[in-house]
């Protein structure tokens, strides 16, 4: 019974050190390829996104286009085009020829572009899971679960390990399900302040409501 026991002790300690290894590798992994995805001065991603809510019926897909320069952005998705300095969003609906003006949400559950990337770093514990889509793809599936009680239950990030990319994201809330796939990613795109600024000049028509 003595040597029973001891060898049950001797797996859970290998056990143990597996699962130790295997989050330690997930954590370096992603801390990888996010600090090279960092070290680009903006990125431009064209993308997929998909939303599913099994119970309500709904499986929407739509293509987007995102440029990126750190805390600023501008994404044009869906006949919507949102752009923000970082301080300040525009949104314009191109349906109702509005721009809605709010201040940019910099709370601790914000989903910002770049905070996306960034938010696993203090709020989230990565390890790896099998994910039978991304392995066909030859993709490692990285899952962030929330330390303390966030927005969103858990995310899934795809990387390509070749290009040391991320190639998709799925975000889970509730009964939702967010799915992004990154089908073009350009680093180093060129820039300016006038990409993240609301022009009138560029929506002569549009009727801007201030939010704020």
């Amino acid at each position: 019974m003595k040597i029973l026991i001891k060898l049950l002790i001797i797996n859970v300690l290998l056990l143990s050190s597996v699962m130790s290894t295997a989050q330690k590798k997930a954590d370096e992994l992603l801390k990888e390829v996010i600090d090279k995805t960092n070290s680009y001065k903006s990125i431009e991603v064209f993308f997929s996104y998909r939303m599913l809510n099994e119970g309500a019926g709904i499986d929407e897909l739509k293509e987007g286009l995102v440029i990126i320069r750190n805390d600023a952005y501008k994404l044009i998705v869906a006949g919507q085009t949102v752009i923000s300095d970082g301080k300040t969003v525009w949104t314009y609906l191109a349906e109702s020829e509005e721009v809605m003006v709010s201040d940019a949400d910099l709370g601790e559950d914000a989903m910002t572009p770049s905070k996306i990337l960034t938010a696993y770093y203090n709020d989230y514990k990565a390890v790896y899971v099998n994910d039978k889509q991304n392995a066909a793809r030859g993709l490692k599936t990285i899952e962030l679960k929330p330390l303390t009680g966030k927005k969103f239950t858990k995310i899934h990030i795809g990387i390509d390990e070749r290009k040391m990319q991320i190639a998709n994201f799925s975000m889970f809330e509730n009964n939702n399900t967010f799915i992004y796939t990154i089908d073009k990613l350009v680093p180093d795109v060129k820039t300016d302040d006038k990409m993240f600024t609301f022009r009138p000049s560029d929506f002569p028509n549009a009727e801007v409501v201030d939010m704020r």
